[in-house]
């Protein structure tokens, strides 16, 4: 879907480049943050229970955001840069927990947090 010029996919996968890049400056590039007006990234393991339950709204809240938000992910576990991502997010994001979530609004970073319901992701995305 193309809406005021943005490009909207459901989840969109980070690729390796996205994810060294970050590692390589200290945050995601500047075209990723500010893809849509308002991007969350979704930092997380594949086998962890709490993604699971959000994964399964994310979409759904993508889809309420009404083209204003573009949700990225990683699940760094399953990435051959698993350990050099777990070190950057631990130690310069400084976030053990997971998921992992970096709310941004026109490339700024707004907010984060970890595990939380839909309507708090929706919330801290900036969409009521």
């Amino acid at each position: 879907m193309v809406k005021d010029g943005y490009h909207y996919a459901m989840l969109t996968k980070l690729t390796e480049s996205d994810c060294r890049s970050a590692i390589s400056a200290g945050d995601f590039t500047k075209d990723l943050r500010a893809s849509a007006p308002r991007v969350a990234v979704v930092l997380t393991q594949s086998w962890c229970p709490q993604w699971r339950f959000m994964q399964g709204y994310l979409d759904e809240a993508q889809q309420e955001a009404d083209g204003k938000a573009k949700i990225y992910y990683v699940e760094y576990d399953r990435e051959s840069f698993y350990h050099d991502f777990l070190a950057f997010k631990e130690d310069v994001f400084g976030n053990r927990e997971i998921p992992y979530v970096r709310y941004y609004r026109d490339g700024a970073l707004q907010a984060e947090s970890n595990y939380i319901s839909k309507k708090g992701f929706l919330s801290k995305l900036g969409i009521d």
